[in-house]
C-alpha cells in the first residue's frame, strides 16, 4: 500500500507510477487528492486550536479560560473529522496497485513483456504429439470427469501413478528449495482471515476470485503466499535476523473470476491447485538482489527436471497488484506449441508490509518497514503438465526426469489401471 503521506507531499510520484499502471486521472485519484487536500487542512486547523488554547490556558482571565475550554472541544470535533477523512484515505489508497520499479518496461499487456533469456531447446518429436489431457486419459493417471461429478469442472482427480507422480514433484521441490537456499519448511493454515487477504493484497479488490467459508471471515488460501508472508504481520523484526526465507506446500484455490472460457481443458487454469511456494523478508537494501536469487531458486526446479523454459520480464500492465517488479517463468509445452507460465517471482518492496505493519529495527534503532518477495517454486500441476508433455513416447508410455526417479521409484509411466 502507498504511504498517504508521500501522495501529500509528492502528488507527481503517484501520478506517474498510475499513468505507468495504466490509470490515469480517474475519480478515485480526484478522490484522494480532494481528501488529501481536506487532511493538510484539518491538520493546520487543529494546529492552530492548539496553539491557541494554550495561550488562553496559560491566562487567568475567566473568560480567556472559557475560551480554552471552547477550543478544546473544537480541537477534539477536528481530530474526529480528520480520523474519518484518514479512514476514506486509506480506503482509497488501498485498492491502488504497487508503482512499478524504474527498469520494468512500460506496456499494456503480455505481448509488451520482454524476454530476458532460455534455457534448454524445445524437443523435436518424431511422432504425432499429445496434450497432457489425452496423455493422462491415456495413462489412467487423470480423470477429469470424475472430478467433475464430484465437485465442478475446475477440480480435477489424479489417481495411480498420476498421484504418486504429483507427490515426487511436491517433494523433490521442497527438498531442493531446503537444501539449496536454507528455506525454511512451513505447513501453514490453509485458510486465512480477512486482515491477512487485506496485507497481501487480495482484498478488497479480488474478493470474488478467492473462496469463503459460510461465516466469510475465512477464506481458502488462493497461494501459500498469503498466510507465510503474513505469519510475521504486525511484528518488528531485527535487522540481524533478516533475511527470512520460507517455502511451503499448500493445495491452492481461486474462483478465476472473469477468466471463464479460457484454458478450460486440463490442468493449465483450474479452480483447485496445488503450488509450491517461496517467500522472503528481506532488508530493502537487498531486495533486488533477493529477486534475482529467488527467480533463479525457481529456475533451478527446471534445469534438474530438464524442461526447457525461459524468463520474462512483465511490462506494467501485466505485472500484478502487489509487484513492484516481476518474472514470470515460463516452460515450453509441446501439446500447446507455446510457453507457457509456471511461476511468477515477484519483489513487493514495502507494499505488502507497510499493508500488515511489517516492520524491521535497525540496529542503530531506527524503525521502518521490510521488503516482502514471493515466486512459485513451482506451481505442481503445471510441472506435471510440461514433464507428460515433454517426456512422452511414442508408444504411450511417458519417462521420468531422472532427478524423480529417486522419489517415484520408477523411470517410466506406463498404463496401469488401478481405479477402473
Amino acid at each position: 500500500m502507498w504511504d498517504y503521506k508521500l501522495c501529500e507531499k509528492e502528488p507527481d510520484t503517484l501520478a506517474v507510477a498510475m499513468r505507468r499502471r495504466g490509470i490515469g486521472l480517474n475519480d478515485q485519484i480526484t478522490s484522494l487528492t480532494s481528501k488529501l487536500r481536506e487532511r493538510k487542512q484539518l491538520l493546520a486547523k487543529i494546529d492552530d486550536a492548539n496553539s491557541e488554547r494554550k495561550r488562553a490556558s496559560n491566562n487567568s482571565n475567566g473568560d480567556v479560560r472559557e475560551l480554552a475550554r471552547d477550543l478544546r472541544v473544537q480541537s477534539a470535533s477536528l481530530k474526529e473529522t480528520l480520523g474519518t477523512v484518514e479512514k476514506e484515505i486509506e480506503t482509497l489508497v488501498s485498492t491502488l496497485p504497487n508503482r512499478p520499479h524504474g527498469t520494468v518496461p512500460d506496456g499494456s499487456s503480455e505481448v509488451d513483456n520482454v524476454v530476458l533469456k532460455k534455457w534448454g531447446e524445445p524437443r523435436r518429436f518424431d511422432f504425432d504429439v499429445k496434450d497432457h489431457v489425452d496423455l493422462g486419459a491415456d495413462l489412467g493417471i487423470l480423470d477429469l470427469p470424475r472430478g467433475a461429478r464430484v465437485a465442478a469442472s475446475g477440480f480435477p482427480c489424479l489417481k495411480g501413478l498420476g498421484s504418486r507422480l504429483n507427490r515426487a514433484i511436491i517433494n523433490f521441490m521442497l527438498d531442493v528449495h531446503r537444501e539449496r537456499r536454507g528455506y525454511v519448511e512451513v505447513v501453514p493454515p490453509f485458510v486465512t482471515n480477512r486482515a491477512a487477504f487485506f496485507g497481501t493484497g487480495q482484498l478488497p479488490k479480488f474478493e470474488e476470485d478467492l473462496y469463503w467459508t459460510e461465516a466469510g471471515e475465512l477464506g481458502l488460501v488462493p497461494t501459500a503466499e498469503v498466510p507465510l508472508t503474513n505469519l510475521y504481520a504486525g511484528e518488528v523484526l531485527n535487522e540481524e535476523d533478516l533475511p527470512i526465507r520460507l517455502t511451503a506446500y499448500t493445495p491452492c484455490w481461486r474462483r478465476e473470476a472473469g477468466s471463464h472460457g479460457r484454458d478450460t481443458r486440463g490442468l493449465i487454469r483450474v479452480h483447485q491447485f496445488e503450488k509450491v511456494e517461496l517467500v522472503k523478508i528481506v532488508k530493502p537494501e537487498t531486495s533486488y538482489d533477493e529477486l534475482e536469487d529467488l527467480a533463479d531458486d525457481a529456475e533451478e526446479i527446471l534445469r534438474r527436471l530438464e524442461l526447457p523454459h525461459r524468463r520474462v520480464l512483465l511490462c506494467t500492465g501485466d505485472m500484478g497488484f502487489c509487484s513492484a517488479k516481476t518474472y514470470d517463468l515460463e516452460v515450453w509445452l509441446p501439446g500447446q506449441q507455446r510457453y507457457r507460465e509456471i511461476s511468477s517471482c515477484s519483489n513487493c518492496e514495502d507494499f505488502q508490509a507497510r499493508r500488515m505493519k511489517l516492520r524491521l529495527r535497525r540496529t542503530s534503532g531506527k524503525i521502518e518497514f521490510a521488503h516482502t518477495l514471493n515466486g512459485s517454486g513451482l506451481a505442481v500441476g503445471r510441472t506435471l503438465v510440461a514433464i507428460l508433455e515433454n517426456y512422452q513416447r511414442p508408444d504411450g508410455s511417458v519417462g521420468v526426469p531422472q532427478a524423480l526417479v529417486p522419489y517415484l521409484g520408477i523411470d517410466e509411466i506406463k498404463r496401469t489401471v488401478i481405479i477402473p
